[in-house]
């Protein structure tokens, strides 16, 4: 009989599955044991042994026509999913991020396996919306490991699971340890570079690249021919070369998160999709420009949502550091013209830069997340399943 420790892991987007693969791989260090995955994710779980039940992009949906409009699949999805997690029996279940999905698979595990260990990895952003949100999770769910300093408080306040706040891995990288230093009292140079960062899903980026390029056509006029890098991910590499291929100026494109983190060290400015790219551009410390597509829907409903800001830096900082051009403020026009501030006004970087210095501080835990996250993994699983009930008498 093995001794490895069966782990049901469902991520869906790049960020989540670069996080939960190194939570696990300090898991088993921990643990003394090998660990065995089922579930759902991308290469970097693939790379510890799961073979994810579904591709990982059917899932990485945001806005809330594109769940509407993909909710048959999605439905599909969290049927078969908790399924097969169920038929496995698990040691414990991690979810990571994407909660329209992930926590709909939760509670189907919960009821039908009421005594596993289920750890939400990534909180939801209950402290922005749909507040009930907190309360309703602690049905389903036994600890969040929290990547921002502010969310364990919040989760408390609105009445939601036990939570630790891990740090984030980006703020604990060497790599952007060193982009961050060597951006600090760093000018723009003679021939600058330019990243383009339009996201980790074709979705998103099918929408940015094309204002992306007219954005590049205007700093044209406005006398400016920056070097364009395009980091992207392995899958979506081949929809981006040939997004790219009939562009009048050449974009070097590469590929992983190592030749991203160097990219971020020598180029001068950024545009990228709102997520957790920005949060590692400001970990960086190189100054850049936030962009996001909102559809309709969305866009409608954003006026009912009390938080004040969607760009994590600034919600870490909790003042704005980074400009957000979002779909109608966010024209190729007015694109092209914050990048050409942060190319021409040294006090515009500088300031970017000073919030950097504070998010960073901010962000400082004495463990590695990975590490800290797989501790109270692993003490969840020891110990088992806390009573639920005696939890809300506490809280």
């Amino acid at each position: 009989m093995s001794d490895a420790l069966k782990i049901a892991v469902v991520a869906g987007e790049e960020s989540g599955d670069v996080l939960a693969a190194d939570l696990i791989r300090h898991l088993g260090e921990i643990a003394g044991r090998d660990v065995e995955l089922i579930g759902t994710g991308g290469e970097h779980l693939g790379a510890l042994g799961q073979a994810s039940l579904i591709d990982p992009e059917d899932i990485s949906i945001k806005g809330i026509s594109a769940v509407l409009t993909s909710l048959p699949k999605l439905l599909g999805h969290i049927r078969n999913v908790s399924a097969e997690i169920i038929r496995a029996r698990p040691d414990a279940l991690l979810i990571v991020d994407n909660p329209d999905f992930t926590h709909r698979v939760a509670r189907k595990v919960r009821a039908a396996l009421p005594d596993l260990p289920i750890v939400n990895l990534v909180c939801p952003q209950v402290w922005a919306w749909r507040h009930w949100r907190a309360r309703e999770m602690r049905s389903y769910i036994d600890h969040v490991l929290c990547l921002l300093p502010f969310e364990p408080e919040a989760l408390k306040r609105l009445g939601g699971p036990e939570a630790t706040y891990v740090g984030h891995r980006l703020a604990g990288l060497d790599s952007l340890r060193r982009s961050y230093d060597s951006h600090c009292g760093r000018a723009v140079r003679p021939d600058p570079t330019l990243l383009l960062l339009p996201g980790s899903r074709s979705r998103d980026a099918k929408v940015l690249l094309p204002r992306y390029r007219k954005a590049i056509d205007i700093l044209d006029e406005l006398g400016h021919r920056p070097r364009l890098v395009l980091p992207t991910v392995s899958r979506i590499e081949h929809f981006v070369r040939e997004s790219v291929a009939d562009w009048p100026r050449d974009v070097e494109i590469m590929v992983g998160e190592e030749a991203r983190h160097a990219a971020f060290q020598s180029a001068d400015v950024a545009v990228a999709a709102s997520g957790t790219v920005t949060l590692e551009l400001a970990l960086a410390g190189l100054p850049f420009v936030s962009t996001y597509r909102i559809d309709r829907i969305a866009w409608w409903a954003h006026q009912y949502i009390p938080v004040w800001s969607t760009s994590l830096p600034n919600l870490v900082a909790d003042r704005p550091v980074i400009p957000e051009l979002h779909d109608f403020d966010g024209r190729a026009s007015n694109v092209a013209r914050e990048i050409a501030r942060l190319l021409e006004s040294e006090p515009a970087r500088a300031a970017q830069k000073d919030g950097f210095a504070e998010i960073r501080q901010r962000m400082e835990v004495s463990t590695h997340s990975g590490l800290a996250g797989a501790a109270v993994l692993l003490d969840q699983i020891e110990r088992g399943r806390p009573d639920v009930d005696n939890q809300a008498s506490v809280q």
